[in-house]
């Protein structure tokens, strides 16, 4: 409850308009290079009590806290679609100086019900990266969502056996640094081998699974024809760098065309789940098609320079306040 109301104060104070205003004379002040492209990088848009059964971790806004940030990006004039990133890619386009472009990753119910709306209403283009396994697949479900509600519901204990060594499930800081230490073992384990340690810690912790949470293909199709561009993600969301190189390019091809059978062309770009590739991989794609990929790398892009199939992104999490944002694309602009 505190740290609730401290980030509240601070994301107050954040969006306050003397904040703003100083903001606003560092974004004119300062040069921006020409050909810069900063993008965003979002995963979900809700209350932090609309979905507890949901890793906490991916919330990147409120829908109060993304209003002001879509009235700042519309304000801005810089942002653009994926098609004009493409476009300039080729050399067939140019950026406005200082280009945003907005991405969801993983879609989420929430991006349908909270982010799009909003979107939408300001006319701002958007890309939702779809990892193509899940859609109206009730028992599938991603692992951090998973592991979260394994260990928050659980029965307290003094100590379970995880992949990170004995830990205790005591109170609510256990909890909290039990799944931290659990993902990041996880995540250091190759995937199928990740994915087994997880069931056996939830069959031992009688967990349920969380309720169903991304986007159905009736609702993909839904926001698809009012404007939302769809892309891969992979197909089942396994940090491609833990992967065989055939397998993780299967992961990323079957992504494109699982979206291309439903929704005929589908722009050539990848974001990287976790923002885990391999040189190999990157290599490999050009072959099958694919001009950009997106990493969960801090950084700003310039056409022409950047390496494409590893674009940066800036993290948008739920305690960065407008003032970060700008900050941070003030920083990454020169």
């Amino acid at each position: 409850m505190i740290a609730l109301h401290a980030r509240s104060i601070a994301q107050q104070i954040g969006n306050s308009s003397a904040v703003g205003a100083v903001a606003g004379l560092l974004e004119r002040a300062l040069p921006v290079r020409a050909n810069s492209l900063h993008v965003l990088m979002y995963h979900r848009v809700a209350s932090p009590s609309e979905r507890p059964d949901l890793h906490p971790g991916l919330l990147s806004a409120t829908p109060e806290e993304f209003e002001v940030q879509t009235a700042f990006l519309a304000s801005s004039g810089r942002v653009v679609s994926l098609e004009t990133v493409l476009a300039a890619q080729r050399g067939e386009a140019h950026l406005p100086r200082g280009a945003i472009l907005i991405t969801f990753d993983d879609a989420y119910l929430d991006f349908g019900e909270h982010a799009w709306p909003l979107l939408a209403a300001r006319e701002l283009p958007v890309v939702l990266f779809v990892a193509t396994a899940y859609p109206d697949a009730a028992e599938r479900h991603f692992w951090w969502d998973r592991l979260h509600v394994a260990v928050d519901r659980a029965a307290s204990r003094d100590a379970i056996e995880t992949p990170a060594g004995t830990l205790p499930l005591r109170n609510r800081e256990d909890r909290v640094a039990a799944r931290r230490a659990i993902g990041s073992a996880l995540e250091a384990l190759e995937h199928a081998v990740a994915l087994q340690a997880l069931d056996e810690l939830c069959v031992s912790l009688e967990a349920e699974a969380p309720a169903p949470a991304v986007l159905s293909w009736s609702e993909l199709d839904r926001l698809s024809r009012e404007g939302v561009t769809l892309a891969p993600h992979s197909r089942t969301h396994p940090l491609l760098g833990r992967i065989a190189l055939e397998e993780a390019i299967e992961e990323i091809v079957g992504s494109r065309d699982d979206l291309a059978a439903r929704f005929g062309t589908i722009p050539p770009t990848i974001a990287y789940p976790g923002g885990s590739y391999t040189d190999e991989l990157v290599a490999a794609l050009p072959t099958r098609g694919f001009e950009l990929g997106l990493t969960t790398r801090r950084g700003r892009n310039t056409i022409g320079a950047t390496d494409p199939l590893r674009f940066n992104r800036v993290n948008v999490g739920i305690s960065s306040a407008l003032s970060l944002i700008r900050t941070q694309l003030l920083l990454l602009r020169r």
